[in-house]
């Protein structure tokens, strides 16, 4: 039976507002879109960019002289929970993802502000010039700050066995979302003699710790992964399933790896892209921007090289080691991709 043939749909021209990008706001016009369509994209891309988009903030802190949000501190203005309040507004952009923390020691007359605070390497402050607290001539500010990563909100985290901790731990409800505002607009727009086309207009606010751009693609990521599964189950019509004849429907024996530990391995699984190891959309994106596109490059990395990669850490890395490992694989496997293609060879198979 001939496969059905579909109607291409029209495919939107991008382009962004160079007059107002700022690394806080972002205008993204998409055009032209079939009708309904911006409707469609702009309620999933709103709604994935205000819930979907990773984030850090500040989860926990220790007040020195305070074991409560209700306390005051002396030679502080500010009770401990306008400081919490004030902590809470803190914008932090995570370079890893990982956990951090962060330390402020000020003891001379004057406003306290973000820039006063020691922050671990891989976290960097943004809003510098927000105020957290003012201390008098003799009054002294010590709180250490814990850093977390995660997806919208998240309530603050107490433990259920007591409210009050051995070691004056506060636990603060953090908004991870570095998302502020989003909001879009969709108009008519012509295509040729017709004028029932869609115009998306996109408007992304954020915190500044990620630019609007990043996190557009970011969500456009994240909503292609998710619907990949679909996809998949319909890629192939069930019509030409049935349509192949029962002693033609097997498939050839794959080429397999040979030598110690490397039995079971299918040497045209090594020249596939990443894809096919269903990883994170975060490790996924780390790997590609680090030029790793195939799995051959992947097992061929150690782990030291592995973590030295942008934004990869020790969470991604276990990620993959789990992922390649389902397939027999592992890091620093050192195998020649001349092998595969001579082993390709030999067997009739090769590309």
């Amino acid at each position: 039976m001939d496969k059905k043939e579909y109607r291409p749909l029209t495919i939107p021209r991008l382009s962004w507002n160079k007059k107002v990008l700022t690394d806080t706001f972002g205008e993204l016009v998409a055009q032209p879109l079939e009708p309904g369509f911006g409707n469609t994209l702009g309620n999933a891309l709103r709604r994935v960019l205000l819930g979907g988009v990773e984030g850090s903030a500040v989860t926990s802190v220790i007040i020195k002289g305070v074991n409560n949000e209700f306390s005051s501190l002396p030679g502080v203005v500010e009770d401990a929970m306008q400081i919490i309040l004030n902590i809470k507004e803190i914008v932090v952009r995570n370079k890893k993802g990982i956990p951090g923390t962060m330390r402020l020691q000020v003891s001379q007359e004057g406003a306290v502000r973000v820039a006063d605070i020691q922050a671990d390497d891989h976290l960097e402050l943004i809003n510098k010039d927000h105020v957290i607290a003012h201390v008098s001539a003799r009054g002294t500010l010590d709180i250490e700050f814990f850093v977390e990563t995660g997806r919208g909100y998240q309530p603050a985290q107490w433990p259920s066995e007591k409210s009050l901790q051995e070691d004056g731990r506060i636990y603060l409800d953090a908004m991870f979302s570095p998302i502020k505002k989003v909001v879009f607009d969709v108009t008519k727009t012509r295509v040729g003699d017709k004028i029932d086309y869609d115009k998306l207009v996109l408007k992304i606010h954020t915190d500044g710790s990620e630019n609007p751009l990043d996190v557009v693609h970011y969500s456009v990521s994240v909503l292609r992964t998710q619907l990949e599964p679909f996809l998949a189950s319909t890629e192939i019509p069930f019509n030409e399933i049935s349509a192949v004849p029962e002693e033609q429907s097997e498939e050839e024996p794959a080429v397999m790896l040979e030598g110690p530990g490397l039995k079971g391995v299918p040497v045209d699984l090594l020249l596939k892209p990443i894809d096919e190891l269903e990883l994170s959309v975060r490790a996924h994106n780390c790997l590609i921007n680090a030029g790793i596109k195939r799995i051959i490059d992947l097992v061929n990395l150690n782990e030291d090289e592995g973590l030295k990669i942008k934004n990869f850490g020790r969470k991604s890395l276990n990620e993959v080691k789990d992922s390649m490992k389902a397939f027999g694989l592992s890091f620093g496997m050192d195998i020649k991709e001349s092998d595969l293609r001579r082993m390709l060879k030999d067997h009739g198979n090769d590309e």
